[in-house]
């Protein structure tokens, strides 16, 4: 495939590979998005370009976005609000949309999700998507307790052919066109308002968007701009030692300056298993 289209906070930005004379340009503040002049797809890389639509040359199709106005943002962000306010906050689920049913992370999440449902008796919230995001729901629901997300039309790896969940009904999760009003809901799952409220941020084993995600709400954290009007846990689930080489860079991030020493260690709660994250939870909440 010649181009791969990548969402970014609900803009889209398509990205120069092989093939192509000249990359496309785009004015991100522009609505109409014109393309540039110097575009020239390589002969049989894409059939044919039309507004708004790539045909590309094995017969797919990729949508561009189209937003008239800023008010189609904000009408998405007050759904995704009004979802919370039905379903109420709780533990907010960052994982690999890959990680399926045969690989040994699923089980250890669904079993996560099952026991971190039950002790903090609170909603389930993550991307709604496939892998370990999907163990996170199947184990909240086996705990009897409720779940809700915030899909995006497009994962990693297709989920379904269409922006509808596979088994959740439509009144328990969102699915968002722009990344922006997604990343704000995820987020406003987990804030606490009072002290009654147990929410928390796990984070489990992921790629680029589950990065993402932990050091988008981590700057939130240590900036002070989560929102939250109480301490919101937030764990790292190192299973197998997964995020052992990301703790190594933030080790030489302390050496060179780029963060304070400590700095890092004092924002999460690194876990390798799930007995010490429920653990911490218990404590944290004071809870038997």
């Amino acid at each position: 495939m010649g181009i791969s289209m990548v969402n970014f906070m609900g803009s889209q930005i398509i990205m120069h590979k092989e093939g192509y004379q000249k990359s496309i340009k785009f004015d991100f503040f522009n609505r109409r998005r014109n393309l540039s002049s110097g575009f020239k797809p390589a002969e049989g890389k894409v059939s044919s370009f039309q507004s708004g639509r790539l045909l590309m040359c094995k017969g797919e199709a990729m949508e561009f976005e189209k937003r008239t106005s800023p008010d189609e943002v904000k009408k998405e962000l007050e759904k995704c609000y009004e979802l919370i306010e039905r379903l109420g906050r709780g533990v907010l689920y960052l994982g690999s949309s890959r990680m399926g049913p045969d690989h040994p992370h699923f089980l250890q999440t669904l079993e996560l999700g099952r026991e971190v449902a039950t002790l903090l008796n609170c909603t389930s919230w993550s991307g709604v998507g496939p892998g370990l995001m999907d163990a996170a729901t199947k184990g909240a629901l086996q705990a009897g307790k409720p779940v809700g997300g915030f899909k995006i039309g497009r994962e990693a790896d297709e989920w379904t052919a269409s922006n509808f969940h596979p088994y959740l009904t439509t009144g328990t999760y969102l699915t968002c066109r722009f990344f922006s009003a997604r990343k704000h809901g995820l987020v406003d799952a987990a804030v606490r308002r009072n002290a009654s409220e147990r929410t928390a941020v796990i984070a489990l084993p992921g790629g680029i968007g589950t990065l993402d995600e932990i050091f988008e709400i981590l700057a939130l954290i240590q900036l002070q701009r989560i929102g939250s009007e109480h301490p919101v846990p937030f764990i790292l689930m190192n299973y197998d030692s997964f995020y052992s080489k990301l703790f190594e860079f933030l080790d030489e991030c302390e050496v060179s300056g780029a963060v304070s020493k400590g700095e890092v260690a004092s924002l999460w709660k690194v876990c390798n298993e799930n007995s010490e994250a429920l653990k911490y939870l218990a404590e944290f909440y004071s809870l038997p």
